[in-house]
Formats: structure tokens, C-alpha cells, sequence
């Protein structure tokens, strides 16, 4: 089978930086989905990304479809006549032309087609309008007075199979195998052969098209300039693939600010330099902050101090900046902030965000009294939380919030404790974000988003579908996260519950089963990522526990439980018996143990007798499973030897009893009937 090989780059104006790799990768996914609609075999589908180009290197594509036969089933031969012409002139034929197949005892009108498969080269236009206009694009952009929109306006296209053109037109551009080179060199390309582009560029325009490579390249870059430094560079994969995103030719250097700067708390410092000038952050080997910053430059500059000192005067206003906010911030202190946060709406119907403070010290107070933390400096955390959102600091650098709140706390006079809580209140910000690490962080990260989750939810503006505008669903699962891993036993119900009862009286306080049944979604979730089975889950489910750790405890033994030889048959015994008792009245039901009569039930009920004595209050659930694995053998027999359904009503009633009882203890720890496959 002839193939060839295919190149597409799409030139266009500098591409937004946090969304090139998503446009990259979208571009490639729609590309290969064409391809497999169409039946077209390729080896390998490659996407290249810069600032200024989207690229798809595709090699050994089919040359041309294979034939194939299009089979139409028209109506059955007793059909009406107008029916079956009405299916002969849909497929362009006569009635004559049509063929008869017998399909399940009846006779059909068939029509059947070769169709020769079309050459590649006539389905690539097609192709590429489609996958480069299926791309999510939020924003579009429109150019000049052409009608053509795109996240950027687009300047050149080459599209080439093999060493032709394939001749497209696209928004408004002809396609040819022209390139260009870096923005300010004026250069350009032909490329002879679809297959020479990325060595190409990489040699001749020295741009490294490869995402990745390039990544990998200012990544080796900056830990090298780091080392002349004697220094360690901090990166952040999200910064670097920002920075990665920004230039075509890396070129890393370092440069230095004034370490005066220092005195300011390090993180606004780093915000600076990160948001504002994507700049690297250096630190000490006792991971201090020191006066040094590593940039990415997008050329190879012949004056490399000239652009040093150019980033250096650039960042020095900055950083002054973040100087001057720390310096008035700390002339107002947090308790005397509290009064103006009235005047700041948390949401319409939900008040202020003073009063969203005294909710959430409040639920801090409430949290601590029942888990054993210290109740008046959870609170106080609580209500001074969100008095650094009023700051110079946090209106300039909206990630410090919390952050800043815990400088300002110790500066104010606070203790340790409630300036660490409110330092990391907000955590977990993100999957896989830290916990907070004091009892006091987690009291009022819990009533923080306790707070947020119920009032949203309770004036019904909670998650829709694939919607989430306030990320309710990252805060219930970070609440979540806080019960199960830092081990915190609390009745979820009743915490909604009480959280519901602070809101004002547009807070719908009968939304607690809705808000507990979405928090159970989100650790059915949490569960799933954790590869632990769905059936486990609903068997713990059906046990209805209040608390989230509590759970946790017996998701974890039903995991272990499963694993054992003997719970297959434990697990379909206890089918049986929630089959049997289906339709029985347990109020009706009497355990006599003097009139069972077979050994058997004797057994049973001896060992279930034992077991409940000995298991009474227990919360160790994987002793508790273990315990009722013992009975594998005991419950066989009793179902080998015994009929349930008894004629002596009597009987029937203690025997009932008895396998309830053995049910019972099984729903102790969860409803294993649900295992059942």
C-alpha cells in the first residue's frame, strides 16, 4: 500500500501562552479522529507548537481508501409500491436494479454499491478546515475585513504530502510550503519534502518546534545558569510550559535585584518576579530566597549584558511595588479591617464577606469543640481569614491571599496558631495540593468551605452537568481530603446542617440531603481515582454512615475483605438472605433458640451468638470482617441443610430471625450483597 508523508503548519500572530499546548494537542486529537472517520491508516501523527505556529507531521499516511461497498436494506417486496420506488429513486436506480435478500424469513429490496475510495489528497482540505474549526476557541479573533475568526490571526499555511503542495484555501490564505523563521530575522523557508520539517527548523531557523524538546532545552538551561550561580532554581512545571510557550529560540540568563527586597515576606517577591515577568526564583541550600532571578530570552542576543540589565531595571518597580504594600499593609491591622469587609459582597443573597467571616468562625468554633482543637484560636482564625483580602498586597496578587493574611497576623501580634491557619486556610487549593498542617488550619479550611458549598448550593447555584463556576466540586473534595487523611471524625450531616442554620434566611435550610448526596458523589470520585471498585463503594453506601473517616474505615475492609478466597461465597450467601428476607416483616420474626432442631442452625446460631457479643460496639472493621469470614463454613451448612421457609410458621420465624441476625452483622461494617457480580 502506497503512503506518504504529510505536513501542516498553520502560521499565526503570538498564540495566548496558557493555552498553546491545549490548542497543540486539540488540533492533533481532531486530526487523527478525521483520519480514523475516514479509514485512513497512518504510522505516526506528530504536533509541533511554538508561539507562532501550530504543526502536524504526519508519516506513512494511506495514499487512497480502500474500495468499499455501500449496502443499502430497503423495504420488504410485499411493501407498498409507492414505498419501494421511493426507495429506488433515494439510491438512484430503478426498482429492476434492485436485488432481493431473504432477512429473517422475509424478502427484502437490497441496493448495493462498489464505491472506489478517494485519493487522500482530495480529503485533506476537508480535513484540516475541520479539525483546525473544531478547536475550542472561548474568544475567536477576526482580522482585517476578512470573515474569518481564529484564537489569532493566521498569516501563512503549508500544506504539503510528500515534495507537492496540496492545494487548499484557508481563511483567506493560499497553501504553499513557504515558512517563516524567528519574528525579527526575516528569514523564511521552503521545505523541499513534507518530512524535513522539524530538522528544518531546528537547523536552518534554529526553532525548536517540539514542544517537549523545547521544554527539556530551557529546563537544561536554567539549571545550568542556576549551577554558575551556586545557586537552586525552583521550577514550576506550570511557569516553565508558560515560558516555554513564549519563545521560539530559549536563551536562559541570570540576572540580580536589590537585596533590600529580601525584607519583604519571599512569596510577594516571588509572585512578582513569576506573574509579572515569568522570571525563575533562586534559593540558597537552606532553601532562602536570595537575590538572583533566571529569565528566558527569545533570542540569542550578540549583548547579553544589555538585556540583563534590561530585565534588572525592569524588575526593580516591581518589586519596589511589593515593598511599598507591604509596608502600608502592615500599618492597618486585621481586627481593625474586619468592619470593612461589610462593605464587601461575598454573593448576592449570601451578604457580605463580614458576615461570611463570622459564619466561618462560627463553624471554626463548632468544628473544634467536636473534634477536640483549641475552639478560641480556631475562631479567631476563623474571623480574621478574609481580612487580607482588603490589602495593597493581595489587590495586586491575588495568589497571596491567606498567604499574606498569616505575615500580617504575626505582625499584628496574633499568636503562631492562628497566623498558620490562616496561612493555609485555603488548601487544599488543588488535586494533590497540601493538607493544612495545623489543627487550627483545618478547622477553618473546613468551615471556609463548608460555608462556600452550603450557601451556594442552598440558594441553588450549585454544579450543573460539565458547570462549576465556583468550584464546588474542588471544595467538597478538599474537604474531603482534610477528613479522610488527616483522620477527622465528624457527622457530615450534622455539619451541614449547622452550616445551613448560620446563612440568612435565603439559604434554603431543607438542602442538606441534596448538599450530603453531592459530597458523596465527589468521594465516589475520590474512590474511583484510587482504583478502588465502584461495588465497594455502594456497599458502604448502603450502610448510610455519617462520617466521611468512618467510611473510609470500612471502604478500607470490604478492599481487604474482597481479596480474601472466602468472600465470594459469603458475598452471594448474602444475596440469598437479602432475597429471603425481601418480603418478610422483622417485626413478626422471633429467635427461639429451643426449637431449632437441625445442627446446622444450631451452629449457626451459636456462632452468631457469639460473634454479636463479641463485636458489640466494635468499629475495627477489618477485624470485624475477618471475625465474619469464620462463619463461611457455619452459613454454608445452614443453607445446605435447612429450609428457611418452613411449613411450622414458628420455625419459620426463628429461622428468619436467625439468617437476619447473620445479615445484621454482616450490615455492621456494609451491605455486601452489593458485591454480587
Amino acid at each position: 500500500m502506497k503512503t506518504h508523508d504529510f505536513l501542516l503548519e498553520l502560521g499565526t500572530e503570538e498564540l495566548p501562552p496558557k493555552l498553546l499546548l491545549k490548542l497543540s494537542n486539540t488540533l492533533k486529537d481532531n486530526f487523527d479522529q478525521e483520519l480514523n472517520k475516514l479509514n485512513l491508516s497512518f504510522n505516526n501523527i506528530k504536533a509541533f507548537a511554538t508561539p507562532r505556529r501550530l504543526a502536524i507531521s504526519i508519516s506513512e499516511l494511506q495514499s487512497k481508501q480502500q474500495d468499499h461497498v455501500i449496502d443499502k436494506k430497503g423495504p420488504s417486496t410485499q411493501s407498498p409500491e409507492m414505498a419501494i420506488n421511493g426507495f429506488a429513486k433515494s439510491c438512484g436506480v430503478t426498482v429492476d436494479e434492485l436485488e432481493k435478500k431473504e432477512l429473517g424469513g422475509k424478502e427484502y429490496f437490497f441496493y448495493s454499491k462498489e464505491e472506489p475510495g478517494q485519493h487522500v489528497k482530495d480529503l485533506l482540505p476537508a480535513i484540516i478546515e475541520k479539525s483546525i474549526m473544531d478547536i475550542p476557541i472561548t474568544r475567536p479573533m477576526k482580522w482585517g475585513d476578512l470573515d474569518h475568526s481564529f484564537v489569532r490571526p493566521v498569516h501563512w499555511l503549508v500544506v504539503m504530502l510528500d515534495q507537492d503542495i496540496v492545494k487548499t484555501n484557508f481563511m483567506g490564505l493560499e497553501s504553499g510550503r513557504e515558512s517563516r523563521g524567528l519574528r525579527f530575522s526575516d528569514s523564511s523557508l521552503s521545505f523541499s519534502h513534507a518530512n524535513e520539517y522539524e530538522n528544518m527548523m531546528n537547523e536552518k531557523a534554529q526553532i525548536l518546534v517540539d514542544f517537549i524538546k523545547r521544554k527539556e532545552l530551557i529546563r537544561k538551561q536554567i539549571l545550568s545558569v542556576a549551577k554558575t550561580n551556586n545557586a537552586e532554581v525552583v521550577i514550576d512545571e506550570s511557569l516553565l510550559d508558560e515560558v516555554c510557550a513564549l519563545v521560539e529560540y530559549p536563551k536562559a540568563f541570570s540576572g540580580s535585584f536589590d537585596k533590600k527586597f529580601l525584607d519583604v515576606p519571599q512569596e510577594a517577591i516571588i509572585s512578582a518576579m513569576k506573574s509579572h515577568q515569568k522570571y525563575f526564583h533562586l534559593v540558597d541550600s537552606k532553601d532562602k530566597l536570595l537575590p538572583l532571578f533566571i529569565s528566558v530570552a527569545n533570542i540569542e542576543s550578540s549583548n547579553i549584558q544589555a538585556v540583563v540589565e534590561g530585565n534588572e531595571r525592569v524588575i526593580h518597580p516591581r518589586l519596589a511595588d511589593s515593598e511599598f504594600f507591604w509596608n502600608q499593609d502592615k500599618a492597618i491591622k486585621l481586627e481593625d479591617r474586619l468592619s470593612d469587609l461589610d462593605s464587601v459582597v461575598f454573593m448576592k443573597s449570601l451578604g457580605s464577606m463580614g458576615q461570611k467571616a463570622k459564619r466561618i468562625e462560627k463553624l471554626s468554633s463548632y468544628i473544634s469543640d467536636l473534634v477536640g482543637f483549641d475552639q478560641e484560636m480556631s475562631a479567631r482564625a476563623g474571623l480574621l481569614s478574609k481580612t487580607d483580602l482588603l490589602s495593597e498586597m493581595v489587590g495586586e496578587f491575588a495568589d497571596l491571599q491567606g498567604i499574606m493574611g498569616g505575615y500580617y497576623a504575626l505582625n499584628d501580634g496574633e499568636s503562631k496558631e492562628v497566623s498558620f491557619a490562616i496561612r493555609e486556610h485555603y488548601q487544599p487549593r488543588f488535586a494533590g495540593d497540601d493538607l493544612p498542617s495545623t489543627d487550627e488550619g483545618i478547622a477553618v479550611s473546613l468551615a471556609d468551605k463548608m460555608d462556600t458549598l452550603t450557601g451556594i448550593y442552598g440558594i441553588g447555584q450549585g454544579p450543573t452537568g460539565s458547570k462549576d463556576p465556583y468550584a464546588l466540586r474542588r471544595s467538597a473534595l478538599g474537604m474531603l481530603r482534610i477528613l479522610l487523611e488527616a483522620k477527622i471524625e465528624l457527622n457530615l450531616k450534622s455539619l451541614i446542617d449547622f452550616s445551613l442554620s448560620l446563612h440568612l434566611k435565603e439559604v434554603d435550610r431543607k438542602s442538606t440531603g441534596d448538599i450530603y448526596n453531592f459530597m458523596m458523589e465527589r468521594l465516589k470520585a475520590y474512590y474511583r481515582d484510587a482504583n478502588i471498585d465502584g461495588n465497594i463503594y455502594e456497599a458502604v453506601l448502603a450502610v448510610s454512615p455519617n462520617s466521611p473517616l468512618d467510611f473510609h474505615h470500612r471502604i478500607e475492609a470490604l478492599n481487604e475483605f474482597t481479596k480474601s478466597a472466602n468472600s465470594k461465597s459469603l458475598i452471594e450467601a448474602n444475596k440469598r438472605i437479602a432475597n429471603i428476607l425481601k418480603d418478610s416483616n422483622e417485626q413478626l420474626e422471633k429467635l427461639n433458640p429451643d426449637i431449632l432442631v437441625e445442627d446446622s442452625e444450631k451452629s449457626l446460631f451459636k456462632a452468631t451468638e457469639s460473634l454479636s457479643n463479641e463485636l458489640s460496639g466494635s468499629k475495627n472493621y477489618k477485624e470485624i470482617m475477618k471475625s465474619l469470614l469464620n462463619l463461611k463454613e457455619t452459613i454454608d451448612s445452614f443453607f445446605d441443610n435447612v429450609m428457611v421457609n418452613a411449613e411450622d410458621e414458628k420455625v419459620k420465624s426463628s429461622r428468619l430471625a436467625l439468617i437476619r441476625r447473620v445479615r445484621h452483622l454482616f450490615l455492621s461494617v456494609a451491605d455486601i450483597s452489593h458485591l454480587s457480580s
